[in-house]
């Protein structure tokens, strides 16, 4: 066996060899634009191995650094989450270098990344087995400093649940200082919990069977610094019969809610459980400011929106847009037969991107301005089809997923046109 320093030093060697002899840099894909496509646009394919799929993180997750420069990405990866793969690694992208890729991570079954809000460092975690306790990591992005800040190897105080699994996200706080995670805690309970990175500490403030899929954001307000976002599905649990999640439905599906990260002030965004209208999973802060955007299904009549909350208001118990003090706005409402699906905005929260269907034909990008609170988003501007097959079977299903650069200059994007996922980019937007 090789010990800890021989390892890293042959995972660097045997990364570099591969990326350089499959493309280690990126490649301009003017093909995946169309007649439909407005003109000075510039599509770069970012990740090129013909044999290893890749992927970006995901929209919501904090992988750039500040300045919009350089960006995080990961080989062995689908659209959600890492594949069981040992080859797979989180990438560092420099746009300011022809995209060069160079890797961040060596270490096996990585996973939950972000940058600290100054983007000198890269947090994740390496995940636990049975014997061995989950880990939170950092490093520089020059690849110096590595060091272990965390290992998760005991209960949290006054209970009996401990980290048994790990969501593939994390999000840190405006101000730098908080880092929050969350995962399988118990047998069927799911938990979030809240990491002091300047004392050490780590506290659950959250648990519950209906928190699986928590998709945490931290507020991006340096203003505010303490709010998270979070989503609670009410249909699914873990059948701890089955040792799998099972659909347990109740009529009204998943719910969006803010929480404090000392676990106080719960509230509910004015979106979806009133039996027509559903929350689709995925939602976003608009930029610095603390109005948030959600994408809903609704039945009749059947499509895809946009909906803004202007404001949360204390939970009264999962009514959704009933929420009594929740204010909403339909940023697609100039549509008459939307049907949008994932979507982000730039720092600004000036600009939106998303896509939308048909995704059977491969999908579609869009962009567009948004306005003042309350106002719908305007210059809507089609971009191209990403050309994507959501629906094929894992692990090759790709998931369009769509974001800016904090700057909003360039925008991002995964496709699996040419057989595998690969991660791309869009210039000139």
């Amino acid at each position: 066996m090789l010990d800890k320093s021989e390892r890293s030093d042959y995972l660097i060697s045997r990364s570099t060899e591969s990326k350089k002899s499959k493309g280690y840099h990126m490649i301009l894909r003017q093909d995946m634009l169309d007649e439909n496509s407005p003109d000075g646009l510039q599509v770069y394919q970012l990740t090129t191995e013909t044999e290893v799929q890749s992927s970006h993180v995901y929209m919501e997750a904090q992988i750039f650094t500040p300045d919009s420069k350089r960006l995080v990405l990961h080989r062995a990866a689908q659209s959600h989450a890492p594949l069981p793969d040992p080859r797979h690694q989180y990438l560092l992208c420099d746009l300011e270098n022809n995209g060069e890729l160079s890797p961040l991570t060596f270490e096996e079954k990585t996973t939950a990344p972000c940058l600290d809000p100054t983007g000198t460092w890269l947090y994740y975690f390496v995940c636990g087995t049975e014997t061995t306790p989950l880990k939170l990591n950092r490093v520089k992005l020059d690849g110096t400093e590595r060091e272990t800040l965390m290992v998760f190897d005991c209960d949290y105080p006054g209970t009996t649940f401990r980290h048994r699994g790990i969501y593939p996200l994390s999000t840190i706080s405006p101000d730098g200082k908080r880092l929050v995670f969350c995962g399988k805690i118990g047998e069927s309970e799911y938990g979030l919990t809240v990491i002091d990175l300047e004392k050490g500490s780590a506290e659950l403030i959250l648990s519950g069977p209906t928190w699986l899929n928590l998709h945490p954001q931290y507020t991006r307000n340096p203003a505010n610094n303490h709010d998270i976002m979070i989503q609670e599905s009410h249909n699914y649990r873990y059948d701890p019969v089955e040792k799998k999640i099972v659909n347990n439905p109740d009529g009204k599906g998943t719910d969006i809610h803010l929480i404090r990260d000392d676990g106080t002030n719960f509230r509910s965004l004015p979106w979806g459980r009133d039996g027509n209208e559903f929350c689709q999973g995925h939602q976003c802060w608009i930029g610095r400011t603390d109005r948030t955007i959600t994408s809903t299904h609704t039945r009749e009549p059947s499509s895809g929106r946009l909906i803004e909350s202007l404001a949360a208001a204390a939970d009264a118990g999962h009514l959704g847009l009933h929420t009594p003090g929740g204010r909403r706005s339909d940023l697609t409402r100039m549509f008459t037969d939307p049907y949008f699906y994932h979507f982000a905005t730039d720092i600004a929260g000036k600009r939106l991107i998303t896509d939308s269907a048909d995704l059977f034909q491969g999908g579609r990008l869009f962009t567009a301005d948004l306005g003042e609170p309350g106002e719908p988003a305007s210059n809507w501007r089609y971009i191209l089809s990403p050309k994507c097959s959501p629906y094929a079977p894992a692990p090759k299903g790709c998931h369009i997923h769509p974001f800016f650069s904090p700057d909003g200059r360039t925008a991002f994007f995964n496709s699996d046109e040419s057989g595998i996922p690969q991660a791309f980019m869009i210039c000139g937007i």
